[in-house]
């Protein structure tokens, strides 16, 4: 099953060009860059283990890729993600982000949903390998 979360998820992965562009596209509207990873993708988990400092200062997008390629290298199999950060006065959110990064297996999350007292509902997940 492929995690879709973040910008263009539903789309084959992009190659390192389009990352580059896409970063390119964020500095360019005064966007900070952060590389994230995790190996729990869970929608519910927000909070990936930040790699290395969030870039304000970047001007080219070749810093990332730098910090990317690091990240690769260091996780290979786990999930990697590109933040752009907007923090301008009254913003101050990730305004995109998008998976640059994924392992070669793929957990398949199933969600159960069971009925109980009245009418409220309790949803259970499971996580399983292929």
């Amino acid at each position: 099953m492929r995690v879709t979360q973040g910008c263009f998820s539903f789309l084959p992965d992009l190659t390192d060009e389009q990352i580059t562009a896409q970063i390119e596209y964020c500095l360019g509207q005064g966007w900070a860059i952060g590389v994230e990873h995790t190996d729990d993708p869970h929608p519910r988990n927000t909070y990936w283990e930040m790699f290395g400092h969030p870039m304000f200062d970047l001007r080219d997008a070749k810093g990332a890729m730098m910090e990317l390629e690091a990240c690769r290298k260091a996780f290979p199999d786990r999930y990697i993600r590109i933040n752009a950060f907007d923090s301008t006065r009254g913003f101050e959110t990730v305004t995109m982000s998008f998976i640059v990064n994924r392992p070669k297996i793929e957990p398949t999350i199933r969600m159960t949903r069971t009925e109980v007292d009245g009418r409220s509902i309790r949803y259970t997940h499971t996580v399983q390998l292929a």
